[in-house]
């Protein structure tokens, strides 16, 4: 009979699992009480640790999608497109957890930042990077198929384009969702009018709010807007 106490892979770690997740090194990752400031450093830190694992996990899932996509694997792209949708989902709803840290309390926690800022994020630089190269590479497939946009939502034929297109658009929208609850979340806490750890005003992020990875699949809504029924008889009234 085989022995599960026994533990059969190497490395590093009292057990299996710890060798696998690598838990000893994982939970060594924090600044230790005796080198915090202030005790919510743990909560800080944790948020955007776990949130770079989140975006890593996304990113390569986009990063995936898109090589799908190039090669016409368009269901496969989709399913990978939907579960980085919700990494970003769960990256959103963790700023829940900002919402314990005090104003005043981050101003200690503050002194020891240095110039470190999430604009210097690298899951969120994978993520921009792999957004915009599955952009391309779906204008790529409506160029070479002809695809009339607003024709896919016309026809009411839930194609696999159709579903891509609206796959992306989740895509895009959850990360203005994210975009948005970070401002807020920042505002809360440091206010309106103030300078980052970098030097960045921090309602220049209100900008970022706007920016679209797949701006032609918005502006087709609005073509459909034009020209649906109400559109022309809102044309028809002002003529």
């Amino acid at each position: 009979m085989r022995d599960y106490s026994e533990q059969i892979l190497s490395g590093e770690g009292k057990d299996d699992y710890a060798r696998y997740m690598r838990t000893d090194e994982l939970l060594s990752l924090q600044r230790r009480p005796d080198e915090v400031v202030h005790r919510d450093e743990l909560l800080f830190q944790v948020v955007h640790q776990s949130t770079e694992l989140w975006l890593k996990l996304a990113s390569s899932e986009l990063e995936t999608a898109t090589g799908l996509v190039t090669a016409r694997e368009l269901d496969p792209a989709i399913e990978l497109l939907r579960r980085a949708t919700l990494g970003v989902v769960l990256v959103t709803e963790q700023l829940d957890m900002m919402r314990f840290l005090s104003p005043w309390d981050f101003q200690t926690i503050r002194t020891i930042l240095g110039h470190g800022s999430g604009a210097d994020s690298p899951g969120w630089r994978a993520v921009q990077r792999h957004g915009r190269q599955l952009g391309r590479a779906h204008a790529a497939l409506v160029e070479e198929r002809g695809t009339d946009l607003a024709e896919l939502y016309r026809s009411g034929v839930a194609s696999a384009d159709h579903r891509l297109v609206e796959a992306m658009v989740a895509w895009d929208e959850q990360v203005s969702l994210w975009r948005v609850r970070h401002f807020k979340m920042m505002t809360r806490i440091i206010g309106h009018d103030v300078i980052g750890t970098q030097g960045t005003p921090v309602d220049v992020l209100a900008k970022l709010i706007e920016y679209k990875f797949f701006p032609e699949l918005w502006r087709v809504r609005t073509e459909l807007t034009d020209t649906g029924p109400m559109g022309k008889y809102h044309l028809a009234e002002s003529v």
